[in-house]
């Protein structure tokens, strides 16, 4: 499998929710991305919690302390 790897690090902060929803916007079910960022994401698992709810798989792959890494699954089309 072929993962995305979406590194927002350098993206100005206004900008990398937009990015990220895209991202995920645009798969399929079944496919993943996988986030880098450089502080914990828990705004964005809320973010996703209310605006896609029941449609994602979070996954930390490494968590800290410079470097945060998930992994976000589409688990099914958006009704």
């Amino acid at each position: 499998i072929i993962m995305t790897q979406l590194d927002v690090r350098t993206i100005q902060p206004r900008d990398r929710h937009p990015m990220i929803f895209n991202t995920f916007d645009n798969l399929q079910p079944g496919e993943s991305f996988e986030l880098v960022n450089d502080h914990a994401p828990q705004p964005l698992y809320y973010q996703f919690l209310h605006e896609r709810t029941d449609l994602f798989e979070w996954d930390y792959v490494e968590e800290g302390p410079e470097t945060w890494r998930v992994r976000i699954t589409r688990t099914k089309a958006k009704v």
